[in-house]
């Protein structure tokens, strides 16, 4: 599994990327299978990220949004001006992408590949994705806007814990305990307490930052 930061309001770890307000990362699950994670605020900004990252569109196989807020999904209509072949996994607060080649809406938690899973909609605002590796599951998250313990509580039913990436909005650090990897991006309100907390599984966010696990 590989997890590539495209967009973040964080600082960039690499020159050519633009920081702003939202979040999006490529999600490679499998050596077949890249499924974009939300698409940002900007799409100008997203594709110029993708560029300087070497991340063509075309290469692309699915988009999956966690929530419709606009620093998640405001890079959508212009990716599609580029790949417009994707399948798009939402929420059901979300409405269907028309300019997609299928939308697919996710209420409950689901297994959408082997070893790729959502938590579905959860609290009626956002879902997360789930993703098996040889340590446990990986949780990647937009915003966290439902509470953290429903989030990971739903995701680990697929597996052993082991780690999350993405955004916790206003989410106590006492509800990442017992995570082997934590990489705080976007919205995280408690950044330096969860540095404190967990400096052995912690980690930055920002466009370029890149996660490997086998």
């Amino acid at each position: 599994m590989k997890i590539t930061i495209i967009y973040d309001n964080m600082p960039p770890l690499k020159n050519g990327l633009t920081a702003d307000w939202g979040f999006s990362a490529l999600v490679e699950a499998r050596s077949d299978l890249k499924i974009l994670f939300d698409t940002g605020a900007n799409g100008e900004i997203l594709l110029g990220n993708m560029k300087t990252l070497g991340i063509e569109p075309a290469s692309v196989d699915e988009i999956f949004i966690s929530h419709p807020h606009f620093d998640h999904i405001g890079g959508l209509e212009r990716f599609l001006d580029e790949n417009n072949s994707v399948k798009v996994w939402v929420p059901t607060c979300m409405g269907k992408v028309t300019r997609a080649q299928e939308t697919f809406f996710l209420s409950r938690p689901t297994r959408i590949h082997q070893g790729v899973y959502s938590t579905g909609e959860l609290e009626g605002i956002e879902q997360s994705m789930a993703v098996e590796t040889s340590k446990g599951v990986v949780v990647v998250a937009g915003c966290s806007h439902p509470h953290m313990e429903n989030i990971l509580k739903t995701a680990f039913q697929f597996g052993k814990a082991f780690g999350i990436v993405g955004g916790f909005h206003g989410n106590g650090p006492e509800t990442l305990k017992g995570l082997d990897l934590i990489c705080a991006t976007h919205c995280t309100v408690y950044k330096e307490e969860i540095r404190r907390l967990y400096p052995n599984a912690y980690m930055d966010g920002g466009a370029g930052k890149v996660i490997e696990i086998e």
